[in-house]
Formats: structure tokens, C-alpha cells, sequence
């Protein structure tokens, strides 16, 4: 190391960067709404998608009884009983996993 160069770097790092007051974070988050650079037509029909949003994450809640067969149909894994999702629960034989792999292909 050279003595002289270390001498003219010991000066002290000002970054360029000034932030202006201190960081304050909402008590309650912000109310849904458009973006302001969208469509009209966006912003015209939000309140109509807040609706049928709110009205599909009720729905998916509980789980849906299918009209052909009658059984559950679930629309996130874990809203199935742990025996059907949980690997630890029930293995799967050759022909069970065969089957997923070729997207039920197999089967027939």
C-alpha cells in the first residue's frame, strides 16, 4: 500500500442521495381503486369487479359440490382433507403415479 493514496481517500463518503422527512406508513391500507393511468372504461366499471371479487373469494371459501357426480370440489389444495394432499398420509402404487404423469392418459 502506498501511504499517499491512502492519505487523499480519507475523506468522508457524503452519499448524493437526500431523503426529505421521516418514513411514516399508513395506520389503514388504502381503498381499492383504479389505476390512475388506466382506461376509462376501467375506472367506470371498477366498483362492478370489486363486487364479483369479493363475490368469487366468498365463494371459494367453502368447498363446491360438482352437479355430475357429487363430490367436493376444492379450489386450493388445502381446503381437501390432509389424506388426499398430504404425501406422508397415502403413497401413491406405480399405476396411480403413472396416470398423473400422462395427465390420465393411462387410464384408458
Amino acid at each position: 500500500m502506498h501511504p499517499s493514496l491512502r492519505v487523499c481517500s480519507a475523506r468522508v463518503h457524503t452519499p448524493l442521495i437526500h431523503f426529505i422527512g421521516k418514513r411514516q406508513w399508513p395506520a389503514k391500507p388504502e381503498p381499492p381503486h383504479a389505476h390512475p393511468a388506466g382506461p376509462a372504461e376501467y375506472k367506470a366499471h371498477f366498483s362492478d369487479f370489486l363486487k364479483k371479487f369479493q363475490y368469487s373469494r366468498s365463494q371459494s371459501v367453502a368447498p363446491k359440490k360438482a352437479e355430475d357426480d357429487g363430490h367436493d370440489v376444492y379450489q386450493e389444495f388445502w381446503q381437501a382433507p390432509v389424506r388426499l394432499w398430504n404425501p406422508r398420509v397415502r403413497e401413491l402404487s406405480e399405476e396411480e403415479m403413472e396416470a398423473v404423469l400422462s395427465g390420465g392418459a393411462s387410464l384408458r
